[in-house]
């Protein structure tokens, strides 16, 4: 079983599995991507004293490192050429998408964004089996560095697509796409209907994850990837055509500019994706299998990077052969990044919060902490995109540095 896997198991405990590894318990089932901006060096180890105390009883996420506020709205998007997968009787398949961007500082109204909504925090972590250990109010208020009705910085900016693993919303992805968006990007993280536990849509609609109860099989997890990459290539669309739905798209995006993304399930929809679509220059699997997702004939020499728990399901030879499948067809620039002590949630925004309420596992000597997981996920993601969108050198790039130990480059970097 790969890490994307969503049995009905998976798809009920992949909280409570996180809270396992996190505390390096072993379990028996593993866990189911010409602008006027402001050039940004490599993130290095920032450490978790430079942001004040989290209250108690209160999670926030660190605080963005690039030099820009950022801002956050959202869209709702309806590809009414296609019928949605999993509940096909709904019609269109529907998306929502934050989109992050970089923006001025002191601007919008001074309220943070909402995390998520009550209700949408509520059924995950019912979902996972910490409803009784983690309030839904609290996920709902966590701090972040977003604010509400930013006015957007001057520039074009470079365009990243972000993709949630399978059962998640793309809120887990908050700590990623906000220091992207401080950074210079500008972030479309997407919301897959029926693909996730529970995710607001308009109307008062709470869709829940149909697919979760549908996808059994490596066929099935294929397909969950290929149709990820439609949704992919209809939100450039909607974004980057002549006649764009987002109001700040044809200020801010550099259509030339575009890379994606994603964290297990979302990291092989990235791969798809750039399969299918020429317009996404570069690309990141964050400990997802592929499920074939690379094709035989490459990625006509674009950039990816394979980022990855250091373990027996991604280094080398690993349980998870279709990292090494994928290894070998990738054609251009490419790394394979493994980090110790890393577990499938570490690349995410949920150890940071188990870490601060104190939940049993949270920052054990055998693993990262959820704070030093994040930064090292936000320092080599940016490095990877600062080098192919923005051409900055990124010495983080080049081998293991001493200031992250943890990082460790498998096969020969080119």
């Amino acid at each position: 079983m790969t890490r994307s896997s969503p049995t009905s198991k998976v798809a009920l405990s992949a909280f409570v599995l996180a809270l396992a590894l996190v505390s390096g318990l072993p379990t028996a089932v593993a866990p189911p991507a010409a602008a006027a901006s402001a050039p940004a060096a490599s993130i290095d180890f920032i450490p978790a004293e430079a942001d004040a105390p989290t209250p108690a009883g209160r999670t926030s996420l660190p605080h963005p490192t690039g030099s820009f506020a950022v801002g956050r709205e959202s869209l709702h998007l309806v590809d009414r050429a296609r019928r949605d997968p999993w509940v096909p009787e709904a019609g269109a398949r529907e998306l929502m998408v934050g989109m992050y961007y970089p923006a001025q500082p002191g601007s919008g109204t001074g309220t943070p964004a909402p995390y998520a909504t009550v209700e949408e925090a509520r059924l995950l972590l019912a979902d996972r089996g910490l409803g009784d250990l983690f309030p839904a109010e609290t996920l709902a208020a966590t701090g972040t560095d977003v604010k509400v009705g930013a006015r957007p910085a001057r520039g074009r900016f470079p365009l990243v697509l972000l993709s949630p693993g399978f059962g998640v919303s793309a809120y887990t992805l908050t700590g990623l796409a906000e220091e992207l968006a401080s950074r210079g990007y500008v972030v479309a993280a997407v919301d897959h209907a029926y693909e996730s536990v529970g995710t607001a849509f308009p109307g008062g609609r709470m869709l829940t994850c149909v697919a979760c109860e549908k996808v059994r099989t490596e066929e099935d997890l294929a397909a969950v990837t290929a149709g990820r990459a439609e949704d992919a290539s209809f939100v450039l669309d909607r974004l980057t055509g002549s006649r764009p739905t987002w109001r700040h798209a044809v200020a801010l995006i550099d259509r030339s500019r575009i890379a994606m993304a994603g964290h297990s399930i979302g990291g092989a929809s990235a791969a798809a994706a750039m399969a299918a679509d020429p317009r996404i220059r570069a690309g990141v699997d964050i400990d997802g299998a592929f499920h074939s997702a690379v094709p035989e004939t490459g990625l006509r020499g674009r950039p990816f990077m394979m980022l990855g728990t250091d373990d027996d399901t991604h280094r080398p030879g690993g349980a998870d052969r279709s990292w090494d499948e994928a290894w070998g067809r990738l054609d251009g620039w490419k790394r394979w990044l493994t980090v110790v002590g890393a577990n499938h949630y570490s690349f995410t925004d949920v150890p940071v919060f188990l870490d601060q309420l104190g939940l049993p596992g949270g920052g054990l000597p055998a693993t990262l902490t959820g704070r030093r997981g994040l930064h090292l996920t936000r320092a080599y993601v940016g490095a990877f995109l600062d080098l192919h969108l923005k051409c900055i050198p990124q010495p983080l790039l080049t081998g293991v540095t001493p200031a992250n130990p943890e990082v460790r480059f498998n096969n020969p970097v080119r």
